[in-house]
């Protein structure tokens, strides 16, 4: 590496943040990206470790080192090559992705890992500057077309690598705009949207034709795309949201988190109030909320609530309060469970574990509070703790208990394609191949949900797989 010594000599330093004062009253970024000298130093902190497990790590096998030592000889283009070799939106994994890379890094052990995602983030927003980042147009057509359904990152990743092998690929969005859930899932001040728009228009010029507001299964006939396209890429995620099975749940103030994000999304996108939200505003304005899931979807919740200007704002998750600090030497380097305090967490919020929801109060239109108690795991197997009910005030419900698979109504009954015990589309990692004949599927339909690295991971390898099958080889990387 460059420099030896870097990891004996500094400290980890991250990304800063504005005050909280700054950025409640907006929905853009935050982050205040460190200067150039700052980040030469930080990359110089990667070891010369024999093995990299940053790599394993990082779902798409990210060449981290490789990269980190180019930063630090201020070598940012080579870097932006090394990055992309990898990974077709480093800038969205590098602002929305957990970094799984740095949990595996060697100095991980003793010390602080290496500021990996901040230095991925800065090598792809200086590529973006300077004009590095240009459409990779085939230098010939291969004649066989693609449709690839949904326009997530498994899409999005799978569609751009077809098309730079040649082939004519067709993108399939129901909503009105692409990005799946980094469009309205994602709040806008952990991923602006430009981000987006600008790699649909690299896309584009590779030949990706986007057709938006066209559900297939709906607006567009499953056969019809066995009939016109050489193959078929299912990529339309995980979105069947776990319900709240608990009396009172089907009141209108039990929404799902979901719909509550798309919404504020769409606004900041400039969609009118029709239709940002056909089937009724939902804003936390001035209501008490309780957001019941622990995970990234209920922090997006929370940081959404504080802009809009919620009275109060609950978390709730059913399991214990994990460690402040994990047990590296029983963990590393998989990814450890630990307490992780996100922007939204540090900008208000209560939040409390091991509760169970057992009861929404309201009179059947209004609802006034949750009823809820304690419990305890013993050996795996949660046990409610006797006279531990309380009561939280509620106007607004978020369920951001996560998903239980892509939804079958549409698409999949038409596909006709066999599904895991699971409920997600059966294929495996290899050839991505489904049940049907010129059938794929990739992401989070395939796997369940799961992170963004992950699909693009998935996208890259199901393009592979299926340029492999339409032409007998491929050049495509793995």
């Amino acid at each position: 590496m460059g420099k030896d010594t870097g990891f004996l000599e500094l400290d980890r330093r991250e990304r800063d943040y504005l005050d909280p004062k700054e950025r409640l009253d907006n929905y853009r970024e935050f982050i205040v990206q460190p200067s150039d000298e700052v980040l030469s130093s930080q990359a110089s902190r990667c070891m010369d470790c024999g093995i990299p497990y940053c790599h394993n790590g990082c779902p798409v096998n990210n060449m981290i080192p490789d990269w980190n030592h180019l930063v630090y000889e201020n070598d940012w283009k080579n870097a932006l090559d090394v990055l992309h070799s990898t990974n077709n939106f480093p800038e969205f994994t590098g602002r929305i992705c957990p970094a799984p890379c740095e949990a595996s890094c060697t100095l991980n052990i003793v010390d602080q890992p290496v500021t990996i995602k901040s230095i991925e983030c800065a090598i792809v927003d200086r590529g973006w500057q300077e004009g590095w980042v240009t459409p990779q147009v085939p230098e010939e057509k291969t004649g066989k077309s693609v449709a690839v359904v949904g326009s997530g990152p498994a899409g999005m990743a799978c569609a751009q690598q077809l098309a730079r092998a040649g082939h004519s690929v067709t993108l399939f969005e129901k909503s009105d705009r692409v990005g799946g859930l980094l469009r309205y899932g994602i709040p806008d001040f952990k991923m602006e949207k430009h981000l987006i728009a600008r790699r649909c228009l690299q896309m584009e010029a590779e030949g990706v034709e986007f057709r938006t507001s066209k559900e297939v299964g709906v607006d567009v006939s499953f056969k019809s795309l066995e009939e016109n396209f050489d193959a078929v890429i299912l990529s339309g995620g995980a979105e069947d949201a776990r319900a709240l099975s608990i009396p009172g749940a089907e009141m209108p103030g039990v929404r799902l988190a979901m719909e509550f994000l798309t919404q504020q999304n769409k606004r900041n996108a400039g969609d009118v109030e029709e239709r940002a939200a056909p089937r009724g505003t939902l804003k936390a304005t001035g209501k008490h909320v309780v957001v019941i899931g622990g995970g990234d979807t209920g922090s997006d919740c929370v940081g959404t609530s504080n802009r809009q200007g919620a009275a109060s704002v609950t978390q709730l998750e059913i399991m214990p309060k994990p460690p402040e600090k994990e047990d590296k030497a029983m963990t590393w380097p998989d990814w450890p469970l630990k307490l992780r305090t996100s922007s939204s967490h540090e900008e208000g919020v209560d939040r409390d574990w091991a509760v169970l929801t057992k009861r929404v109060v309201g009179d059947g239109e209004t609802i006034t509070g949750l009823e809820c108690a304690r419990v305890e795991w013993v050996d795996g197997q949660m046990r409610e703790i006797v006279g531990s009910e309380f009561t939280l005030k509620a106007d607004l419900i978020l369920l951001a208990m996560g998903f239980v698979g892509p939804k079958k109504a549409g698409l999949l009954e038409q596909a006709g394609v066999e599904l895991t015990d699971r409920g997600n589309v059966a294929a495996d990692t290899e050839n991505y191949a489904t049940s049907a004949q010129n059938v794929f599927a990739c992401g989070d339909m395939r796997r369940g949900q799961s992170l963004v690295v992950w699909a693009i991971r998935e996208g890259r390898q199901c393009a592979r797989a299926v340029d492999e099958a339409l032409m007998g080889a491929t050049q495509l990387p793995r």
